[in-house]
């Protein structure tokens, strides 16, 4: 049974941190497409009638692919996330008395942590 909740946190726990990472990763990514953009409108912008060189050209379509490429992966990961609140929220409909009891551990445990220190 321990080994069985101690699978149960280190999986919670890889979970959050790989949310987390994913996050940071996106905003990151947002960031540096951001920025590549606006280096494209500055030159853009520095010489309004120059054409933009084919390398440019295939830059600004990267830009735009990952940009597109990005928006996907963030609305399959809110998919997602909705989907396992759903799951976790049908588990607890269907066993109230686990989830009553698993809470009631944890304010317990909660509870003894504050009170220790």
């Amino acid at each position: 049974m321990e080994h069985t909740q101690q699978n149960g946190k280190d999986i919670a726990e890889s979970k959050a941190a790989s949310s987390d990472a994913r996050d940071r990763l996106m905003s990151e990514l947002k960031t540096a497409i951001g920025a590549a953009e606006g280096w494209l409108q500055d030159d853009k912008d520095k010489e309004p009638s120059k054409a933009p060189t084919a390398a440019q050209t295939q830059f600004h379509e990267t830009l735009s692919t990952a940009r597109k490429d990005l928006q996907q992966l963030q609305h399959s990961l809110q998919e997602r996330g909705r989907s396992a609140a759903h799951s976790a929220g049908a588990y607890v409909h269907e066993n109230p008395w686990k989830s009553v009891s698993l809470g009631a551990a944890l304010g317990v445990i909660v509870g003894l942590l504050i009170a220790r220190k």
